[in-house]
């Protein structure tokens, strides 16, 4: 499985919007994905591409069971960041956990 990137700041925050009500981080396939859609979406530019690790995700799901982040695989980073699949915390989980 190839890595997973997210948008993160240098003081470690992690890009997201509101999508529908609820908070959205968009995952992407590759740096380069990730740079694209930097490139047409202007709060991304203090933001760069990191691989999404265990570290991360933990910051990203919470434990307990409630999710309040939403996660979307952007397929497309020349569309809109709002159009993407959403992944499954859980399968996230065992995915970037299999990659350390």
């Amino acid at each position: 499985m190839s890595d997973i990137f997210v948008m993160q700041r240098a003081n470690g925050d992690l890009f997201a919007l509101d999508h529908k009500g609820r908070l959205c981080v968009p995952l992407f396939h590759s740096s380069c994905d990730a740079m694209t859609a930097r490139l047409r979406n202007t709060d991304m530019l203090v933001f760069k591409p990191v691989a999404l690790d265990t570290r991360l995700l933990r910051e990203l799901v919470p434990k307990g069971g409630q999710h309040k982040v939403d996660l979307l695989l952007i397929k497309d980073p020349l569309r809109s960041l709002k159009r993407g699949d959403l992944v499954d915390h859980a399968e996230l989980v065992l995915i970037v956990g299999n990659d350390t």
